[in-house]
């Protein structure tokens, strides 16, 4: 950045589930430049919930996809940007904080970090041995390379099944496993899938291995009753959750715990001036969508309050 060129948001926010989308709402309202990234349409644990009761304004039932949806959409009325794209790295060396995702780098004068806590602790066998050569967990990025070929997704999200649908523009056919005996999506995009002649839809099926030579070749499934079968593939793409911490793209920046919770104080300020963190990625003892939220807004409110160098919060209401 040239001397004088100013950082292009004041706030970037990494992660779009309840602490990321309450933390843009507030940062937003406050008239702070604001950035969201996530690699999912929906992001956070919010998006897979099947029903939410327990919301304060929620009166009756509501998938959680929708709520994510209604958190969004507040968030974006009030200025928020979103980008959809994976986060590949950080720098908070310098005043400038820097984001690297796979759509070029973002500058943020302030981060607040919000992936929460569904990162995978164990790999499928083979699933290391590919990434980069038929393993991917983004079809947005890699989509174009499988023109005309065979390839399978694995997942029980709106970001699995959106991203089957995706690959349809280039793949021939498109296996779409769930490992579970129900789908976790909305009606609306259950129907899509099944009306997708690309498509096809494999229900209870856990993904065991994948195999290949120089390239994916094949996926190993367990089907109910855990009978193993394989399917030809030239590709696949992984949208399974966990329970741990997303904090790899950190690669040190910032200091966390050996299970890699990012640690904070109360005003969820991290080891790094400027860089606040909220929500599940912070390990809490309590996982609920509304303490997430209230640790979005206080990370926001520590994000304009650092940003407008004041002493004290300014009140938000």
């Amino acid at each position: 950045m040239t001397e004088g060129q100013q950082p292009a948001y004041d706030v970037i926010i990494i992660g779009a589930g309840p602490a990321g989308g309450t933390a843009a709402i507030y940062a937003a309202r406050a008239r702070l430049k604001t950035l969201v990234i996530d690699k999912a349409k929906l992001g956070g644990s919010l998006a897979l919930a099947p029903w939410i009761a327990n919301f304060p304004g929620i009166t009756k039932p509501v998938p959680g996809a929708k709520l994510a949806r209604m958190i969004k959409k507040q968030a974006i009325d009030f200025g928020a940007e979103y980008l959809q794209a994976p986060v590949l790295g950080v720098d908070f060396s310098g005043d400038t904080k820097q984001v690297f995702t796979t759509e070029g780098v973002r500058q943020g004068k302030t981060v607040i970090i919000a992936t929460g806590a569904l990162g995978r602790g164990s790999r499928v066998p083979g699933e290391d041995e590919f990434i980069g050569r038929g393993v991917g967990y983004c079809a947005t990025c890699d989509g174009p390379f499988y023109q005309g070929k065979v390839v399978a997704v694995v997942g029980n999200s709106e970001e699995a099944f959106d991203d089957a649908l995706l690959l349809t523009k280039f793949a021939e056919r498109v296996y779409l496993v769930v490992p579970a005996p129900k789908v976790a999506v909305e009606d609306d995009v259950r129907r899509a899938i099944e009306a997708e002649p690309k498509i096809e839809l494999l229900m209870d099926n856990r993904l065991t291995g994948i195999r290949g030579d120089q390239q994916v070749r094949e996926i190993v499934l367990a089907g109910r009753g855990n009978e193993a079968h394989t399917l030809a593939v030239d590709g696949v793409f992984i949208y399974l959750a966990g329970n741990k911490p997303v904090t790899d793209f950190l690669q040190g920046a910032l200091d966390v715990t050996d299970r890699g919770c990012v640690l904070t104080d109360h005003t969820m300020t991290t080891s790094i001036p400027g860089v606040f963190s909220a929500g599940d990625v912070r390990c809490t003892d309590f996982r609920q969508a509304i303490t997430s939220a209230a640790d979005g807004a206080i990370a926001a409110m520590s994000a304009d309050r650092y940003v407008n160098r004041r002493e004290s919060f300014r009140p938000s209401r």
